[in-house]
């Protein structure tokens, strides 16, 4: 039999405070109709004082921990994929790993944007078949709130606050992730990026993006990389129940099906309450469908994302 990652259990997290479309419109110069139209965002969430991306990723991990039947000292691995970290260092996951109360275990951050979890999950994966730890927490947490420039139109209503988290263990047989295929080409970095850093600017700096031209990146990149994975796993469009995307925009999602021939039903779709959570959408989304009822075990699931960088890539996994 073959050692696979089998997801164990998911959770999610939002902050308290839910903003709609309507509020925005009384802080910039949009509307409802006008966000809807181009991005199928109808409302997102935004952490006040005291929710920070640790925070956020703890109470997704406890969700995560009690739907697979697990305490916080069963877990060998923190991977925490984020853009948004509460600190330049040390790493989120290991105030994760103090949060939760596990003395001592093997806890990092990784930081691809959007495609974080997709990173966070082969990077994890990867670990638990070489027997570095039995079980994992893989988490994507975002607080993007934090730098968007709140009078950019184009950029701060298609992003929100959030995270998601699954529980992996490593397990003989046929369920688990079955291939993972990632990608970078960092020669887009001028197309979404923010502009501040520790070592240039000494400031946190804010997002900024060229839509249209990370659309029709994102759209080709997407495809390429669903047939990528598919092909590694020895499948076919027709053997997916269930695509789990990055939830970046509404438009995207629907190019990208339609490119790969698949029906909308198939896509599970979470933009429009959540917005744009950057690392944190693809465990997000994830968690939402299995806990409604839509996943169940023994389906066969694609996650896949992109992101600034540019960075993307896909997982076939067999929920």
């Amino acid at each position: 039999m073959t050692l696979r990652s089998v997801v164990k259990g998911t959770g999610s997290a939002l902050p308290a405070r839910r903003v709609d479309n309507a509020e925005l419109a009384g802080q910039v110069d949009t509307s409802d109709e006008w966000i809807v139209e181009r991005t199928g965002i109808r409302s997102r969430y935004v952490a006040a004082d005291g929710e920070t991306t640790a925070t956020l990723a703890v109470e997704a991990c406890r969700k995560a921990l009690d739907a697979a039947g697990l305490g916080p000292n069963d877990i060998g691995l923190i991977v925490l994929a984020t853009a948004t970290p509460d600190q330049t260092f040390p790493s989120s996951a290991t105030k994760v790993q103090a949060l939760l109360g596990i003395d001592d275990c093997i806890a990092f951050d990784v930081h691809a944007v959007c495609t974080g979890f997709l990173y966070a999950l082969t990077v994890a994966d990867s670990m638990l078949r070489g027997g570095n730890a039995k079980r994992a927490l893989v988490i994507g947490s975002e607080t993007f709130s934090r730098i968007l420039d709140w009078e950019d139109r184009t950029t701060c209503v298609l992003f929100g606050d959030g995270a998601g988290a699954v529980v992996l263990e490593a397990q003989e047989g046929e369920s688990g992730i079955l291939s993972t295929k990632l990608h970078a080409d960092g020669r887009h970095n001028g197309l979404l990026f923010v502009d501040g850093g520790p070592s240039t600017t000494g400031t946190v700096g804010k997002l900024r993006m060229k839509g249209r031209e990370v659309f029709r990146h994102a759209v080709v990149n997407l495809a390429d990389v669903l047939n990528e994975v598919l092909s590694d796993a020895g499948l076919t469009s027709t053997d997916i129940d269930w695509v789990v995307p990055h939830q970046a925009n509404a438009r995207i999602l629907d190019a990208t099906a339609r490119k790969l021939g698949l029906p909308a039903e198939k896509v599970v779709v979470t933009v429009d309450r959540h917005a744009n959570t950057s690392a944190a959408s693809v465990p997000l989304a994830l968690d939402v469908a299995v806990r409604d009822g839509r996943i169940k075990r023994g389906d066969l699931l694609i996650l896949e994302a992109m992101g600034g960088g540019f960075t993307w890539g896909a997982a076939a996994l067999r929920y």
